[in-house]
C-alpha cells in the first residue's frame, strides 16, 4: 500500500532539516526537544504536584493525568504500525548523533508536549498558556529538525496530545472530583 503522505513527509522533512539548517536551530532545536522528553515533563508535574498548592496543584494532576492517557495512546500506535524513523531509512539527513531504538509513529514528545501545553493554557493566564503552546510547537519542530520523526509522526502527536488533554479537562478531571467528593 502506497503512503498518502510520502509528499507531506518528503516537503516538510526537507524543508525542516536540511533548509531551515543554521548554527543558532541546531543548538536550538537539539536543547529544546529534551523539554518534551520524560524528565523534564515528571519533573515539571512533580514540582507542582508537591510544591506547589491550589490551582497549581489541580493542574499538576491533570498533566499527570493527560500525560499517562496520552502516552498509553503512543506507545500503543508505535507497536501497531511500527515505522521505521526517518534516518533509519532516508539518506543524508543531518541526524545529530541521535539514535533512538523505538518507533517512529506518532511522536511521543509531540503528544506530551501537547498533552502539557493545552492543560496549561486552559487552566493559567494566556501568556502563561501561549508560552506553553509555543515551546510545544518548537519541541514538535524539533523532532524534525533532528531527524527522528516524520512530519506526519509529529502531527500525529499533536492531535494525541491536545485530544488527550481536552477529554482529561472536561470528562475524565471532572469525573475523579465527583467520585473524590462522593467518597470523602
Amino acid at each position: 500500500m502506497k503512503n498518502p503522505f510520502k509528499a507531506f513527509d518528503d516537503f516538510f522533512i526537507k524543508l525542516i532539516n536540511k533548509q531551515m539548517r543554521s548554527d543558532f536551530f541546531d543548538a536550538l532545536f537539539y536543547h529544546i526537544t529534551n523539554l518534551g522528553g520524560v524528565v523534564s515533563l515528571v519533573s515539571l508535574t512533580f514540582i507542582l504536584i508537591f510544591l506547589t498548592k491550589g490551582l497549581y496543584r489541580e493542574i499538576g494532576f491533570k498533566i499527570l493525568i493527560s500525560l499517562i492517557f496520552s502516552g498509553i495512546i503512543v506507545q500503543i500506535l508505535k507497536r501497531v504500525f511500527t515505522r521505521n524513523r526517518p534516518y533509519w531509512i532516508l539518506k543524508n539527513l543531518n541526524t545529530f548523533g541521535i539514535d533512538l531504538s523505538d518507533y517512529s509513529f506518532p511522536s511521543g514528545h509531540s503528544a506530551a508536549s501537547f498533552s502539557v501545553a493545552i492543560i496549561v493554557l486552559l487552566n493559567s493566564p494566556k501568556i502563561v498558556g501561549f508560552v506553553a503552546v509555543f515551546l510545544a510547537i518548537l519541541i514538535a519542530i524539533s523532532r524534525v529538525y533532528l531527524a527522528v520523526h516524520y512530519p506526519t509522526d509529529v502531527t500525529a502527536g499533536v492531535i494525541i496530545g491536545i485530544i488527550s488533554s481536552l477529554i482529561i479537562e472536561y470528562r475524565i478531571y471532572p469525573l475523579i472530583i465527583i467520585y473524590i467528593r462522593s467518597k470523602f
